[in-house]
């Protein structure tokens, strides 16, 4: 190698070592920030999922007057801020009521029911009374749970409200914060990146109307089941398990332990009812509902949506779910745009070949 070859080779060598530092401290710092980085993630997600909602706000007309978006984005806080009020003051309270009242009375209620379960061929051979022991300790020891643990619950409490606001701000500032990023790039892939997420932002958008839908069925079936059973609160209870269902899988397990404390206050046939309504509803909605609405609304695969929703359920619990089935739309069309070869596909003909 010629002088002038190892002069010219030397600073690249330098620069790969630089930037293998650089994404090293890169990751670290990433691994560090993770739930910064989360919450400005789920925050940004649901900025542009709720796009479309701030856009209809914007093409409503009064007179010769239309909102801006500050104002429409204004008017859709305001209403989902009052529905929630209204829910949390007519539909919680007579729940929260009941719930209160059968904890206290779940140390005179508990021999009952246990002496009840006693009586069901399978159930007698458990050891029933340490499950009653355990059920009046709970009881007796409830509140002392809830104080101590309104430090984590004011932590979350907290998060909840910061990404709130966060997703305010990315909904009026969001833009500005897009252009920024995309002056990284150069001006030819710039255009092709801004396509592909304009793409990828209409059909996540879509993936709110899926999940409005999926939660009107389970509210109203569960106050049509509710209703015909005469369990306490049944139109409360059915809107409860609507609203919670936005938490895939835990929102409805949440609400239906609500629905089973408030059927046991009254008869083991209706607990026996509404457990045998959920396990059905959960199998229709897993096997039927969830990847054929989702598949309509967002273009994904039904597959492809129970993959995404263990998967975000596994890596951030609660609010990995919420946000996997939007987030599996956007991977899907960057590997739609950038990394599959539409030319080298093979047709449905040679794949009916190749698995013959």
């Amino acid at each position: 190698m010629t002088p002038s070859e190892s002069t010219r080779y030397a600073p690249s060598h330098r620069s790969d070592i630089v930037f293998a530092f650089a994404v090293v401290i890169a990751g670290a710092l990433a691994y560090y920030l993770r739930d910064v980085l989360a919450l400005l993630y789920v925050s940004a997600l649901f900025a542009v999922v709720l796009l479309p909602v701030t856009r209809a706000f914007m093409r409503l007309k009064i007179g010769r007057w239309s909102p801006g978006r500050g104002t429409a984005v204004f008017l859709m806080v305001a209403i989902i801020a009052g529905a929630i009020t209204l829910f949390v003051a007519f539909a919680l309270p007579p729940v929260i009521s009941d719930l209160r009242n059968f904890v206290l009375e779940l140390p005179q209620r508990g021999p009952v029911m246990i002496a009840t379960l006693k009586r069901v061929p399978l159930v007698s051979h458990l050891d029933l009374d340490a499950l009653n022991a355990k059920l009046q300790d709970w009881g007796s020891n409830f509140v002392t749970y809830i104080l101590k643990s309104f430090t984590g619950w004011a932590n979350k409490a907290f998060k909840i409200i910061t990404g709130i606001v966060l997703t305010i701000y990315f909904m009026l500032e969001g833009e500005g914060a897009y252009r920024w990023l995309l002056s990284f790039f150069k001006a030819d892939h710039r255009e092709r990146l801004n396509s592909t997420l304009l793409r990828a932002k209409v059909r996540m958008g879509k993936w709110l109307l899926g999940q409005a839908l999926l939660m009107l069925i389970l509210g109203v079936l569960s106050t049509i089941v509710f209703a015909s059973l005469h369990v306490r609160y049944a139109y409360a209870l059915g809107v409860l398990m609507g609203a919670f269902n936005l938490i895939p899988v835990v929102g409805a397990m949440i609400s239906m332990a609500l629905v089973i404390l408030a059927a046991a206050m009254d008869s083991w046939g209706k607990v026996l009812g509404v457990s045998i309504f959920y396990a059905i509803y959960v199998q229709i909605e897993n096997s039927y509902l969830t990847p054929r609405i989702m598949q309509t609304s967002v273009g994904l695969p039904g597959l492809a949506v129970i993959v995404a929703l263990l998967l975000g359920a596994e890596l951030e619990g609660v609010i990995g779910a919420m946000v996997s089935v939007p987030t599996a739309v956007l991977v899907a069309v960057l590997l739609e745009e950038y990394a599959v070869k539409k030319d080298a596909m093979p047709t449905p003909t040679h794949i009916h070949s190749l698995t013959v």
